[in-house]
């Protein structure tokens, strides 16, 4: 009924840059808050950033400066632009939607399958 496609990931060097993406489809009638999450090895899921569809955005403190979360509402997309990227940054990244679908009356969170993120020279 509702998909969350995030293509991007990848192998990059410390200080390098990553770029994201995530679009749902189906059938949407409303979607809240947008954002990705992280879980590294041995690691539980983190929030990285959010942000909603008046465009207020929530960081990690650990990914503040560094990475940049943005939205086209009109294509129910989000993307995060990652730069200065850090060995500590690896993780498999989760997309994630808050939304409400049609025949719906409440808002609930999917999420997309991951992709993997890996810094390393």
């Amino acid at each position: 009924q509702v998909q969350l496609v995030e293509p991007g990931g990848g192998l990059v060097q410390p200080g390098g840059s990553l770029r994201l993406s995530c679009a749902a489809s189906g059938s949407i009638f409303s979607i809240n808050a947008m954002g990705w999450y992280r879980q590294g090895p041995g690691k539980e899921r983190e929030l990285v950033a959010t942000i909603t569809s008046g465009g207020r955005t929530n960081y990690a403190d650990s990914v503040k400066g560094r990475f940049t979360i943005s939205r086209d509402n009109a294509k129910n997309t989000a993307y995060l632009e990652m730069n200065s990227l850090k060995p500590e940054d690896t993780a498999v990244y989760y997309c994630n939607a808050r939304l409400m679908v049609y025949g719906s009356t409440f808002y609930r969170d999917y999420w997309g399958q991951g992709t993997q993120v890996t810094v390393s020279s």
